[in-house]
C-alpha cells in the first residue's frame, strides 16, 4: 500500500525509535544523586575534641611538673588583665571626666598637660599645654575667676612645687592671690556677686595657707612672709565667720568655711610659730584648733600631742607686770595633755582608728617617758643616788 520510499522511511523511523530505545536502555537504571557526606564535619569535631583532650592533658602535666611557675604565670595574666581594665577606668573617670566642665578644645590641651604632669613628668611640655589651654579658655570667654580656671593656675603652682622650683610656685600663687584680691575689692560688694565672693574668699584663705607652707619650706625659709600669709588667712576666716552671724548675710552669701577648715588654718599658723621657737604663741592656736574640731578622731590625738609639746617648751618673753608660769607647772600641764592623747587614742577603734592614732600614741609615750626620766634625774641628784642618776641619764639619751 505504501510506496517503497515511504515504507523505507517508515522503517527508518521505526528503526530510529528502536535505536533510541536501545540507546536509552543502554544507560541502565538512573543513578542516585550523590549525597553530602557529614564525614568531614564529624572528623573535624573529633579533631577538636582530641585537641581539647590533648590540651587538658598537657595542662595537667605542666601543672604537675611546674606548679609554682604555672601559678605565677596565671597570676601575671590576671594582673595584666586587671591593669588594662583599671587603666581604661582611670582614663574614663579621671582623664576624661575631670574636664567635662571645659570646652573640648581647652580640655584637649589640659589632658595633655596633666599627662606630662602626673604620668610622664615633663615640665616643659606640661607648661606649654597649660599655657595653650589658658589662652584658649580666654579666647572662648571662660570666666578667669571660675573654679575651673583658678584650678588650672593652682595646678601650675603645684607642678612647680613638684619639681622643687619653690620660688616659681610661690610666684604663680602670689599673682593669682593678688588678682583675686583685686576682684574682691572691685566687685565683691555687688549684690549679684555675693555667692561668687564667698567662693573666691575661701580660695584666698586656702591659697594663703599654702603660701605660708611654701614660704616656710626649708629651701625658702622666709618666716616673715609665711607668718604674714598665715595670719591673714586666720584673721580673714574668723572675720568672715563672725560677719555671717549678722541677720540676712547667710541667705545672700552662702555657707562659709567649716570649723574643721578654720581649725586647719589655726594649726598651720601654730606650726609656723613652733618653727620660730615661739611656743607661747603656738599653744593657744593648737588649743583653738582642737576646740574647733567637730569630733574627736585620730587627728585630735595629734593636736593634743602638739599642744603638750608646745606647753612643755614655752619660754615666753618677760614683760612688765607679767610673770611667766613656773616650769614645773608647764611640765605638769604638758603631761596631762599627753595623757589625754593616750586616753583618746585608746578609745578610738577601727575603722575610725588609723595611722595617725598610732603615731600620736608613740609621740605621747615618748614625751611622757622623757619627762619622767628628767624627773628621775632630778630626784637622783637630790638624794645622791648615783646609779639612778646614771641609768636615768642613759635612758634619756636613748630617747633624745
Amino acid at each position: 500500500m505504501f510506496s517503497r520510499p515511504a515504507t523505507h522511511a517508515l522503517r527508518s523511523g521505526l528503526s530510529l525509535r528502536t535505536g533510541s530505545r536501545r540507546c536509552l536502555s543502554s544507560f541502565g537504571q538512573p543513578k542516585p544523586r550523590p549525597r553530602i557526606s557529614l564525614h568531614t564535619k564529624t572528623s573535624h569535631g573529633w579533631q577538636q575534641s582530641r585537641a581539647k583532650a590533648s590540651f587538658s592533658r598537657g595542662a595537667k602535666e605542666l601543672w604537675a611538673a611546674h606548679p609554682y611557675l604555672v601559678s605565677l604565670a596565671a597570676a601575671a595574666i590576671l594582673a595584666g588583665s586587671a591593669g588594662i581594665a583599671y587603666a581604661n577606668y582611670l582614663y574614663s573617670s579621671y582623664i576624661i571626666a575631670s574636664f567635662h566642665n571645659y570646652p573640648e578644645p581647652v580640655a584637649q590641651k589640659l589632658r595633655r598637660a596633666i599627662y606630662y604632669t602626673n604620668i610622664d613628668l615633663d615640665p616643659k611640655n606640661a607648661l606649654k599645654y597649660y599655657k595653650q589651654g589658658l589662652e584658649l579658655a580666654n579666647d572662648l570667654g571662660m570666666d578667669p575667676f571660675s573654679n575651673e580656671i583658678i584650678g588650672v593656675k593652682i595646678q601650675v603652682s603645684a607642678l612647680m612645687e613638684k619639681i622643687q622650683n619653690y620660688p616659681k610656685a610661690i610666684q604663680v600663687l602670689e599673682i593669682l592671690r593678688n588678682d583675686c584680691l583685686a576682684w574682691e575689692e572691685k566687685f565683691g560688694q555687688l549684690d549679684d556677686h555675693k555667692e561668687k565672693r564667698t567662693r573666691i574668699m575661701k580660695q584666698l584663705v586656702a591659697m594663703s595657707v599654702k603660701l605660708g607652707d611654701l614660704y616656710s619650706n626649708q629651701y625658702v625659709q622666709d618666716a616673715k612672709s609665711a607668718e604674714e600669709r598665715l595670719v591673714w588667712a586666720l584673721e580673714t576666716s574668723l572675720r568672715e565667720k563672725q560677719r555671717r552671724q549678722e541677720p540676712g548675710v547667710l541667705e545672700k552669701e552662702g555657707e562659709w568655711m567649716s570649723d574643721n577648715e578654720m581649725g586647719a588654718s589655726m594649726e598651720a599658723l601654730a606650726h609656723n610659730y613652733e618653727d620660730q621657737n615661739k611656743h607661747y604663741l603656738a599653744t593657744p592656736l593648737f588649743l583653738q584648733a582642737l576646740n574647733f574640731k567637730s569630733d574627736r578622731d585620730c587627728h585630735s590625738v595629734i593636736l593634743m600631742n602638739n599642744l603638750a609639746i608646745s606647753i612643755a617648751q614655752q619660754d615666753p618673753p618677760r614683760t612688765d607686770g607679767t610673770k611667766p608660769s613656773p616650769q614645773a607647772v608647764l611640765v605638769e600641764n604638758a603631761k596631762q595633755w599627753a595623757q589625754k592623747a593616750l586616753d583618746l587614742a585608746a578609745d578610738i577603734q577601727p575603722p575610725t582608728r588609723d595611722e595617725e592614732c598610732d603615731i600620736g600614741c608613740a609621740v605621747a609615750l615618748h614625751n611622757l617617758a622623757k619627762k619622767r626620766y628628767k624627773e628621775a634625774i632630778s630626784l637622783a641628784r637630790a638624794i645622791d643616788f648615783e646609779d639612778g642618776l646614771e641609768n636615768s641619764s642613759a635612758a634619756l639619751r636613748r630617747l633624745s
